[in-house]
Formats: C-alpha cells, sequence, structure tokens
C-alpha cells in the first residue's frame, strides 16, 4: 500500500511539473517567438501572370499584447522587408484591449494605436501595404485605427477593391468590413461588394477579410465568380494553443476547427488563415507560434 501510494505521489508530482513548465512555455516563451512561414500555394486556374507573386501575411497584431511590444513591431517589419515582397497585407486586429469599459463604454487599449501604426511604419512592397480591420479595431475605433494606419502610407480597403498590376494584367484585391457574425450579416456586409464578386474577366480577386467564416458566405453565392482564387483571413490565432491528438481546442469561428489554421480549399476557392502576431482573452500561445506568413503563388492549369 506505501509503495502505491508512493507511486501515486510521484505520478502526481512528475504531471504537476510537466504542466508547470508547459504554463511556463506557453506564457514566457512561446509568444515571444515570430516565425517566418514561407509556404507555395498551388491555386489552379491563377493567370499565369500571378505565378511567383510573393505576399506578406501580418495578422493580429494586437499591439500591447503579451510579447507585442515596440521592439516586436519594430522586427516584424524588417523580417517583412527581407522577404522583398510583391504585396503585404494586414488583416485587422491591431489593437488589444485591457481593463473595464470607460463612461463610452470603451475598454483602453494596451498600446496606442498610434503607438502601434509608428511601431509597423516602414513596410515596403513593389505592389503596395494594404489593409483591413478586424473586430477588435472595431469595437475600438474603426476610423481611429484607419487614420493610423493611413498615416503610415498604407491603403485600409473597407468593403472596397483597388486594382494593381502585374506583368501586365489586372489583379483585384477585395478588402471587407469585418464582423464576428458575418454569416448573420452576409447580405449588409456585401452590399457594396457583390459587384465585384460577380463581375468576369475584369481582373482576378484576391479578397481580404479579417474572419474566415467568410468562405462559406462567399463560396454560398451562385453569382460568385470565378476569378475569385484566393482568400486571405486571420483572427482565429490558429487557436493559440495546439495540443496532440485534440489539435485547436478553443478557435473563434462557427465553424470549430475547419477554419481555423492553413490552407485550405472549399468549392474551388483557396484560403489561408494566419495564426498571427498577438494573442486575445489570455495571453498564451502554444505550439502554435506567432508567424509572419510569407506565401508564394503557383499557378496550375485547368
Amino acid at each position: 500500500m506505501r509503495r502505491w501510494r508512493t507511486r501515486v505521489l510521484l505520478t502526481t508530482a512528475c504531471i504537476a511539473a510537466v504542466a508547470g513548465a508547459c504554463l511556463v512555455y506557453a506564457y514566457f516563451i512561446e509568444p515571444k517567438r515570430l516565425l517566418l512561414n514561407a509556404q507555395e500555394l498551388q491555386i489552379q486556374g491563377l493567370d499565369p501572370a500571378f505565378d511567383g507573386l510573393k505576399i506578406v501575411v501580418i495578422g493580429d497584431v494586437h499591439g500591447g499584447s503579451n510579447g507585442v511590444d515596440k521592439a516586436k513591431l519594430r522586427l516584424i517589419v524588417a523580417l517583412a522587408n527581407e522577404q522583398q515582397p510583391d504585396l503585404v497585407v494586414l488583416l485587422g486586429d491591431y489593437v488589444s484591449q485591457a481593463g473595464r469599459a470607460d463612461n463610452s463604454g470603451k475598454r483602453p487599449l494596451k498600446m496606442p494605436i498610434e503607438d502601434v501604426a509608428d511601431g509597423l511604419a516602414g513596410l515596403r512592397s513593389t505592389l503596395g501595404v494594404f489593409a483591413v480591420l478586424g473586430n477588435h479595431d472595431g469595437a475600438y475605433s474603426d476610423e481611429r485605427v484607419a487614420a493610423a494606419l493611413t498615416s503610415d502610407g498604407y491603403r485600409v480597403l473597407q468593403n472596397e477593391v483597388v486594382v494593381i498590376e502585374r506583368n501586365g494584367r489586372p489583379l483585384r484585391l477585395l478588402g471587407f468590413i469585418d464582423h464576428l457574425k458575418l454569416a448573420d450579416r452576409w447580405s449588409e456586409i456585401s452590399h457594396d461588394a457583390k459587384p465585384w464578386l460577380s463581375d468576369k474577366g475584369q481582373g482576378q480577386i484576391i479578397a481580404l477579410e479579417h474572419s474566415p467564416d467568410i468562405l462559406p458566405a462567399i463560396t454560398g453565392e451562385q453569382s460568385v465568380s470565378p476569378d475569385l482564387k484566393l482568400i486571405l483571413a486571420a483572427h482565429t490565432h490558429g487557436g493559440q494553443v495546439w495540443l496532440p491528438v485534440i489539435g485547436t481546442p478553443i478557435v473563434p469561428s462557427s465553424y470549430g476547427q475547419k477554419y481555423s489554421y492553413g490552407h485550405i480549399k472549399e468549392n474551388d476557392v483557396d484560403m489561408f488563415v494566419t495564426s498571427g502576431v498577438g494573442e486575445s482573452i489570455l495571453p498564451i500561445r502554444f505550439m502554435m507560434p506567432p508567424e509572419i506568413a510569407v506565401l508564394t503563388l503557383r499557378a496550375v492549369p485547368n
């Protein structure tokens, strides 16, 4: 009996030690990392003019969250510029709220948006830097966040399209206004975007949206143009925590783990979801480190 109790105590102590080590790593180490996630995306039917297009994708900066200080913001810019990208896209949630709401109903920021924008200044690419806004930005102030990014010289897209050109061919970037319950407000959100989604022959489309839940909303549209080739999204943080067998237990998506991270293809539309940079709600990451995604598009014939 005494030997059995000793084994139980030792096993319990070992489990507690491992759990403690994992928590220390999840709070003090992994959020401080920043990986370059370089991938080639095979896109069926992509115009050969865009073969080799290199896109740097940065999502969920959440300035002031664990591990995201001014030095991290400067590192983001330096690493992104080292990739010599054709295009840089910023996919929303630049701010991180803290504490209780004030009399106006707004929660204070962990880092002022002006400081976040100052830290992200200097991003460079051949075809420009384009941004959309996220749900945390909207909870704070879409107008102030957009103004801060615009002061950096970046184009903020809110239910609008911009046409860029590569190798003599037009490429349309369509940026959506984000909302967490996107499926409930799709008709409202897409009102200004539907004409571009249904236009054919005006140039292929890359859509920028904070939440990946937009994919089934778009692909459910009967009039969606075959020119829509790629959606770039963030918001999920890859779940922030990945566990063996279980996967990502908590994902802020109406579809669970389905759109939590990585390259997804559904109804002939490709989507890439980045794990992002910062954290939300819990200040931890485990087996889902912060990243800058570097995507090189490859044209695959139909």
